[in-house]
């Protein structure tokens, strides 16, 4: 907490002196793309190593190495009038005194701009390992926000999943490919494959919080890849590959707790795979698990942007009953 706090103070410093009257230029940026403000010689050493490791370390669950964010490093000679419009900024520099923040809207709208300074390399290194992690979160929060912004230019407005008492907000492309037995299967055509959710319900209480919990989270998905997730013949279905163990975090979604699971999916006696992301949460209000996933079939494609995509369409659940309060509040 310590060192969060100094993080948000000195990030609220720097933001203090901002113009509010200011007008900004729209950022730009492809999703999950950062522009390193680095000087050549310590983006080629030992900092930029230390960079790396961090910002472009392996995100979990996809079947090969893919980078967290695309680094797109920049000279700080360069780093002037169209370049500055970037979402997400961090510039790192050794400098005659020590700081470490975030500012945000520094030279466009929306933008976080993460700054770490430092006398000498050695302590510009300590300070990535000390703060990477919350800027990370912050430039993650950032882009979950801009692809549920551009999910807007085109909304799908079915509402199939009301009859579930909630609600996900997607584009257009992705249609309704499934609905039976309170399971739904929503499905984007993508080039030589597909984007998936699956909405679904289990009995509260179905997963156990203990040593048998990613047991029981495996034989739940399995049992539904069974019934509801078919491959081409007879006894071909969706299950967890066995190969790699799944990757299981705590978690919250939409105000209630939640499971989080990242791993690879295959189909059972047919050589077809890819990744997934589960949320099992916990609905006490309506005495129930609700289930939603997402996943990926992309052969020979990376797939860290399309399951980028599907967890910022899962984190825009909403239950009814929480619209019903956001509609009352915007009203009074």
């Amino acid at each position: 907490m310590k060192k969060l706090g100094i993080l948000l103070f000195l990030g609220l410093a720097l933001g203090a002196c901002q113009d509010s009257e200011k007008v900004l230029p729209k950022s730009v940026g492809a999703i999950n793309e950062i522009s390193l403000v680095i000087e050549n010689d310590l983006w080629e050493g030992a900092v930029g190593d230390s960079l790396r490791r961090y910002f472009a370390a392996p995100v979990d669950g996809l079947p090969w190495d893919e980078p967290l964010f695309t680094i797109r490093q920049v000279s700080p000679e360069v780093f002037t009038d169209f370049v500055r419009t970037r979402r997400n900024v961090l510039i790192a520099k050794v400098d005659s005194t020590e700081s470490a923040g975030i500012k945000n809207d520094m030279f466009a709208k929306p933008q976080q701009v993460a700054i770490l300074k430092s006398t000498t390399e050695e302590g510009l290194m300590e300070q990535v390992a000390q703060y990477s992690q919350q800027i990370i979160s912050e430039f993650k929060q950032m882009e979950l926000e801009e692809s549920q912004k551009r999910f807007n230019r085109s909304l799908n407005k079915e509402k199939d999943l009301e009859e579930l008492g909630i609600s996900l907000t997607m584009p257009s492309i992705y249609k309704m490919a499934k609905k039976e037995d309170n399971f739904y299967w929503i499905e984007r055509l993508i080039h030589k494959g597909t984007m998936n959710i699956l909405v679904y319900e289990m009995p509260l209480g179905s997963i156990p919080n203990d040593s048998t919990r990613v047991e029981a989270i495996i034989k739940m998905r399995d049992s539904i890849g069974e019934k509801y997730v078919p491959g081409r013949e007879e006894g071909m279905y969706m299950i967890t590959e066995k190969a790699y163990a799944p990757y299981v975090f705590d978690a919250e979604l939409a105000g209630r707790k939640a499971i989080e699971t990242k791993g690879m999916w295959e189909v059972k006696n047919f050589f077809m795979a890819g990744p997934f992301l589960n949320y099992i949460v916990e609905d006490k209000p309506n005495d129930r698990l609700l289930v939603l996933e997402g996943f990926t079939f992309a052969p020979s494609t990376n797939k860290r942007d399309y399951m980028f995509e599907l967890e910022a369409i899962i984190k825009t659940l909403e239950f009814a009953e929480e619209e019903g309060k956001s509609e009352l509040a915007s009203n009074e």
